[in-house]
């Protein structure tokens, strides 16, 4: 695979574990978001106030410019394959993102071969970067009208998912930026969550054969 190590931003934590309030609040955002279910006193769906909460703050975000280059967001698809119908969140989130002038959506990618899915998944039986790699397709594009590219997801765990696809992309693409976007990614250890609302910046690296997420 060419690229060892992808930059992602995410805007929002959840806790799997812990048993506080705001580990509670957390699973609450969390589920609204995988079912994208509308939330807040004025009825608003999970996508669009994520897409709200990143136009609003995108001065203070630190992966803001992420988005300052005419970046082409390209929704990450399921892991199991596609049928009409399908609820697909991170298209919805993309697509959330372009209402908010956000930049344009090309949805290239396509899973062919289904995969567990890593949230449900035991650890150790989780699929590798390169079961995903090898599990998905690029739709042929002739060209993209910008250089860079932002996967965009709903979830990110370890991020296996987005470096496979971010590899297969840079096969096609190979001189183009590629970054993701995740509107919650989860925090393993109880004791290391701190809040619902915690945007970062981070990155997702290839060792040896295991993907490893930081922060």
């Amino acid at each position: 695979m060419h690229l060892s190590t992808i930059e992602f931003g995410s805007l929002l934590s959840y806790s799997p574990r812990g048993m506080s309030y705001f580990n509670r609040e957390s699973r609450t955002a969390m589920n609204a978001l995988k079912h994208d279910e509308y939330v807040s006193n004025s009825p608003i769906l999970m996508s669009d106030f994520i897409s709200k909460m990143v136009k609003e703050d995108m001065t203070t975000l630190p992966f803001a410019h992420f988005f300052q280059n005419n970046p082409i967001l390209v929704p990450v698809p399921n892991s199991s394959l596609m049928r009409p119908g399908t609820l697909w969140v991170p298209q919805r989130l993309a697509n959330a993102l372009i209402k908010q002038e956000l930049r344009s959506v090309v949805e290239c990618v396509r899973r062919i071969k289904p995969l567990p899915k890593a949230a449900t998944s035991l650890s150790e039986n989780r699929p590798k970067a390169t079961q995903h790699y090898d599990s998905i397709e690029i739709q042929k594009i002739l060209s993209l009208s910008s250089d860079d590219i932002i996967l965009v997801d709903d979830i990110i765990t370890r991020g296996a998912t987005i470096f496979g696809i971010a590899n297969k992309l840079a096969d096609v693409f190979p001189t183009d930026r590629i970054k993701a976007f995740a509107a919650i990614r989860t925090i393993s250890l109880p004791t290391d969550f701190k809040e619902v609302y915690d945007p970062c910046i981070g990155k997702i690296m290839l060792i040896g054969e295991e993907i490893f997420r930081t922060p």
